[in-house]
């Protein structure tokens, strides 16, 4: 793809971290998702240590992201995000857990005049303790960012463009991209997705200490939107 090679309507970004059984179904339920529609899919290898990245079949509108290790969800999504180039950006997660079939309905919302769409998963194909651990975690995100988002771990998200210039590169950005873009004016509405079972392997990107860490984030997200810049230009 050359600089010269119009935009594409929509850019898919795709974490990628040792996912090799699931890249293959993946693809193959995006071409059937995406049909005729306009688009690009950005693979962002996180430093994976399997063969994720042959495994994923190359085309002219397929682009790969390699980082040199393993360096997390937020880094490889904001990287994706960054390098999009469609006036619409999708997220999706690479494990087959959400559903390509849902991503004509979130483009749907934002041709309808929604800047992003938040996938939630209304029901979960997780363990009970996850399950239990994610609805407290959301319920005090949520009053306490002011986002008002029920799910924000769905990755799969849709938004407009210009979102992405709301969003700050951190640690743990990924769980506040519904805060930060709705601190920054813009509009956005959720919708319930398919979740599905995972069918390879475990987690990759897990619970950890990430109680401890997200609630350090809550609270530099709300400083951060406190002290956010708010101005508009006068007409002369």
């Amino acid at each position: 793809m050359t600089e010269s090679t119009p935009a594409p309507m929509v850019s898919l970004v795709v974490p990628v971290f040792n996912e090799q059984e699931s890249l293959p179904i993946l693809q193959s339920e995006l071409r059937a998702a995406l049909g005729g529609l306009d688009h690009e899919i950005i693979f962002v290898d996180d430093g994976s240590t399997d063969h994720s990245a042959d495994k994923i079949e190359r085309a002219p509108n397929v682009r790969i992201l390699r980082f040199e290790k393993n360096t997390g969800q937020s880094a490889a999504l904001y990287a994706g995000i960054k390098a999009a180039r469609g006036r619409t950006i999708v997220m999706i997660d690479s494990d087959l857990q959400n559903d390509p079939a849902d991503i004509t309905r979130l483009l749907a919302e934002i041709s309808r005049g929604a800047d992003l769409v938040c996938g939630y998963r209304a029901q979960r194909k997780d363990t009970l303790s996850k399950r239990l651990t994610s609805r407290i975690a959301n319920f005090v995100r949520s009053r306490f960012t002011k986002d008002y988002v029920r799910d924000t771990g769905c990755t799969l998200k849709a938004m407009r463009r210009e979102c992405a210039d709301a969003l700050v590169p951190f640690k743990g950005m990924h769980r506040f991209i519904p805060a930060l873009v709705r601190g920054a004016g813009y509009r956005l509405i959720e919708i319930p997705v398919n979740h599905r079972p995972r069918r390879f392997g475990q987690t990759k990107y897990g619970f950890g200490s990430r109680a401890a860490r997200a609630t350090m984030d809550m609270f530099g997200v709300r400083w951060l939107l406190s002290r956010r810049l708010n101005y508009k230009i006068r007409d002369l």
